[in-house]
């Protein structure tokens, strides 16, 4: 009866705290609000952006899971260092909103809320509980200039490798850097193989498949972090080929319309699948494999 009793009492509790923090939360939302419609136009509107609101919710989800246990074990923060945090985080944000520098303005809510969790559970507990805070940090955008330097290497590499595909099929193709010339229409690479910029979304969803379902040792969810950049080279030389077929043998409107957009999709799922199929075969030879050691 009297854990039943408890039960009962427990949302009751979790409604007090919430009105308790009304105040708190009015302000976050007055803070976050107007970010979030700035990512949803200007970065989770492109390919490049795209997991940012499936990245929010599991990441809430996440964390929402974890404040109950947090709670128990709080130990309130430091209130000179909670100030300090906002302090820092107001001014990134401020920053942001004046020069128009979405990924500023976003680490500044992203500070804020990190602040706020300090001051109402302590460095342990935002320690122990890394994964979901980490996780929603993938919402930030990675400015474009950094992108673009990152992901340049690796344009040339899947502009190379997707060239000599096309070779035996005896399409006439002339590369020079990562600009192609198929028959009588030229391919810019670094547009047509934008899908490398969804990297962030293939890592954000490669964590929260590892961290939720596999809960596997800290060896193998590093192994499958690796293949990541393996994986995502793989498909955009798929898709790269398969954007050369469309645009010779169908037209530049073709490969560049609407087709263009539906392979990066298609192909984004696809390393999805790869990496489950990956996993699910790696994961019975790497138990084989600790059963011997044992």
């Amino acid at each position: 009866m009297a854990e039943l009793a408890g039960r009962q009492e427990e949302p009751a509790s979790w409604v007090g705290r919430l009105v308790a923090e009304t105040p708190l939360i009015v302000a976050a939302l007055f803070l976050a609000g107007p970010t979030f419609l700035r990512l949803g136009q200007q970065v989770w509107s492109h390919e490049f952006g795209a997991h940012g609101p499936i990245v929010l919710a599991t990441g809430a989800w996440l964390l929402w899971r974890r404040i109950p246990g947090m709670a128990e074990a709080a130990q309130r923060g430091n209130p000179v260092v909670t100030v300090s945090l906002t302090i820092a985080a107001l001014l990134v944000y401020v920053v942001g909103r004046a020069y128009d520098l979405i990924s500023l303005e976003a680490a500044g809510v992203y500070g804020f809320g990190v602040a706020i969790l300090y001051d109402r559970f302590g460095l342990r507990q935002l320690l122990v509980n890394w994964f979901p805070i980490f996780y929603l940090g993938l919402l930030l955008p990675v400015p474009g200039w950094m992108l673009d330097e990152f992901t340049a290497p690796l344009k040339l590499l899947v502009s190379t490798l997707a060239a000599h595909l096309v070779e035996p099929l005896g399409i006439p193709l002339f590369r020079e850097g990562v600009t192609m010339t198929v028959g009588p229409y030229q391919l810019l690479v670094e547009d047509a193989c934008s899908g490398l910029n969804s990297l962030i979304g293939l890592i954000a969803i490669t964590l929260f498949y590892i961290y939720l379902l596999r809960n596997a040792g800290w060896r193998y969810s590093l192994f499958l972090v690796c293949l990541i950049i393996p994986i995502a080279i793989a498909a955009n030389v798929v898709r790269i080929f398969t954007l050369i077929l469309l645009t010779f043998y169908f037209g530049d409107a073709v490969g560049q319309g609407f087709l263009h957009v539906t392979a990066g999709l298609f192909l984004f799922a696809l390393s999805l699948l790869l990496m489950f199929v990956i996993d699910n075969v790696a994961s019975r030879f790497w138990a084989m494999a600790k059963a011997r050691r044992a």
